[in-house]
């Protein structure tokens, strides 16, 4: 039977099956002398194969796993060489952002764009809490939507209070399987439940919405949002570094950057300090925004510029 894996607790998973039903499944042994080098070999998105265990306990088995569009990876923590899958088949990332209460650094921004980029998945970011903003707020904030989407990227505004962008972010998440990310504060939740009051989702501003209160926990979890719409939360996601990508490869992931590799003199330039450099001449331009620049020099600097 075909089975989608919605949550992972390290030895079990829970599948959802074609009727909707949930069922704790563990692996067969095989499974632990794959080729890819990681520490949970199934993760939450992944579609799977499974039987039926012990149909009174509701427990399975999961036989195989059908191949990912793709997937999210950290470096494990337990083992250096290993990685630790936090989401497969995801077809957007979310970047939940605001500019007061908490403040989301461009940095943080750029960063989980960047990753999202290394994985080919595309990316939105949603500017939230409107209500709070005053007008230069705002202005900066129309500054920062106009660079976003300039770089190809969806953006929109959005207030759990007055109701601004709630449709928005709905037909966002529809028919789609989305990570979600941001700093514990910016609203993530509130949203959710905004299009979504079913889930209860617990609004503690202190912690990642499907922590529920537990912030030691590395466990991702899918929810249900309508019909074949899913959001992801990995506690995870927002700390994600850059250790897998090597630093000549962190200018590929800046899509305006990206387009201009094959301008500088050196087909190996780090764009810091190398002449006739294409996009250290588009920064001085203006042409590539002195913030992407600084995030860019920060990532390949080995800085966590993340807060």
């Amino acid at each position: 039977m075909k089975g989608l894996v919605i949550r992972s607790t390290g030895s079990w998973y829970d599948v959802r099956d074609e009727e909707a039903q949930i069922w704790r499944c563990r692996l067969r042994g095989k499974f632990k002398f794959q080729d890819l080098k990681v520490t949970n070999p199934v993760a939450v998105g992944d579609r799977v194969f499974w039987e039926i265990e012990d149909e009174s306990l509701q427990t399975g088995i999961i036989n195989d796993i059908e191949p990912r569009a793709n997937y999210i990876a950290r470096k494990s923590v337990q083992k250096s060489a290993h990685s630790h899958l936090l989401a497969a088949n995801v077809d957007q990332a979310i970047i939940v952002a605001t500019l007061t209460f908490p403040r989301t650094s461009l940095g943080f921004i750029d960063r989980l764009l960047v990753v999202a980029e290394s994985f080919r998945i595309p990316s939105a970011i949603i500017f939230n809490k409107q209500d709070l903003f005053d007008e230069e707020t705002k202005e900066y904030q129309d500054y920062l939507i106009n660079l976003y989407r300039g770089l190809g990227y969806t953006c929109f505004t959005t207030s759990s209070v007055t109701g601004e962008g709630v449709e928005s972010f709905r037909e966002l998440l529809s028919g789609k399987i989305s990570v979600l990310s941001g700093h514990s504060g910016v609203g993530k939740s509130t949203l959710v439940n905004a299009i979504a009051p079913h889930l209860n989702l617990r609004t503690n501003e202190v912690s990642t919405f499907a922590n529920k209160g537990v912030h030691t926990t590395t466990f991702a979890e899918m929810f249900e949002l309508a019909p074949s719409t899913f959001i992801i939360d990995s506690p995870g996601i927002k700390e994600l570094g850059l250790s897998e990508i090597e630093e000549e490869e962190i200018s590929h992931y800046f899509p305006e950057m990206r387009d201009l590799l094959n301008e500088c003199r050196f087909n190996n330039c780090l764009h810091i300090d190398e002449p006739k450099c294409a996009v250290k001449d588009a920064v001085e331009a203006g042409t590539i925004a002195m913030s992407r620049y600084e995030s860019y020099l920060s990532m390949v600097g080995g800085q966590d510029n993340r807060k």
